[in-house]
């Protein structure tokens, strides 16, 4: 039997009242719901897709831009105020209740890309969802990746992003960063971070309240050989910062899923079709344990 999809272009409400953009697919009768959180620059798009995709599996999906990026960006980004933790504690709660809407009663999930895997401490409802999907999720530290990209991080937070910053006050699209525009504060709380081995680790004490110690769902991430940003000790370093979360590291080559490259952002383009489906069967796997 076909399952039926809508998609809806939806503006939701951040914690503090800021306007988000989103969009939910979802299927006529859903067995569960799917928040998916965007990577540092990635506009929601990417990921429909995946939510597609996970639409066909059973699953209602929400995607959606974080404030400054793509659809929730303001007209004008000179002074606009918005961090790294004002994504975690405002945008992302605020997206994971409008999630849990969409299926009320049924289990929660939340997928995660490279950033997104980091706001869900930071949030209040971090303990919502059943499991977590993490997808080339790691730390940001410029000495946890590859070595041969550790010259291009070190050139975009020493010279390229203050030079942005002096000129426009904020990260523009494209050029040598080749993501959405940032806001000024986001990049200069992710260039403090990435100057320290253990990442936002190094600062939770000065980010209080978070929910880190508190989230106890799993938590299986995925990453991928060709990806020079999250290397094997970026992704396992992170998982550490979520000390009492079952975890599970699944490093994959791009031809486990058939696809030539893979690097940082590649598991949401249609060549990684292949891969989706580990995503929802695990949640699959996850609900039928708990239900039993």
């Amino acid at each position: 039997m076909m399952t039926m999809i809508q998609e809806d272009e939806i503006r939701f409400d951040a914690r503090d009242g800021y306007s988000l953009s989103g969009r939910i697919i979802t299927p006529d009768t859903p067995r569960g719901a799917v928040l998916i959180s965007s990577g540092t620059g990635f506009p929601k798009g990417l990921y429909r897709r995946l939510a597609l995709a996970g639409a066909e599996a059973g699953y209602a999906c929400l995607i959606y831009d974080y404030r400054g990026i793509g659809g929730s960006a303001p007209r004008q980004m000179r002074g606009f105020k918005a961090d790294i933790v004002d994504w975690g504690r405002l945008d992302y709660a605020a997206a994971l209740d409008r999630a849990a809407d969409l299926a009320p009663g049924l289990p929660l999930f939340a997928i995660g890309h490279s950033v997104g895997g980091h706001l869900v401490g930071f949030a209040d409802n971090a303990t919502a969802p059943l499991a977590h999907a993490f997808i080339a999720v790691g730390t940001g530290y410029w000495g946890a990746h590859d070595a041969s990209y550790r010259p291009s991080a070190l050139l975009f937070w020493l010279l390229y992003g203050p030079a942005c910053l002096a000129l426009t006050d904020h990260i523009p699209a494209g050029g040598i960063w080749g993501g959405t525009a940032l806001p000024r504060d986001v990049f200069l709380q992710w260039r403090q971070w990435a100057s320290k081995p253990n990442y936002f680790g190094h600062y939770l004490d000065q980010l209080t309240p978070h929910n880190f110690d508190a989230v106890t769902a799993p938590i299986r991430s995925w990453t991928f050989s060709d990806d020079r940003l999250c290397a094997r000790r970026s992704a396992e370093d992170l998982l550490k910062l979520y000390p009492k979360a079952p975890s599970e590291h699944v490093r994959l080559d791009p031809a486990d899923i058939g696809a030539g490259r893979v690097d940082h952002h590649g598991a949401f383009k249609k060549e990684s079709a292949a891969f989706w489906p580990m995503i929802f069967n695990w949640f699959d796997q996850v609900s039928g344990s708990v239900s039993r």
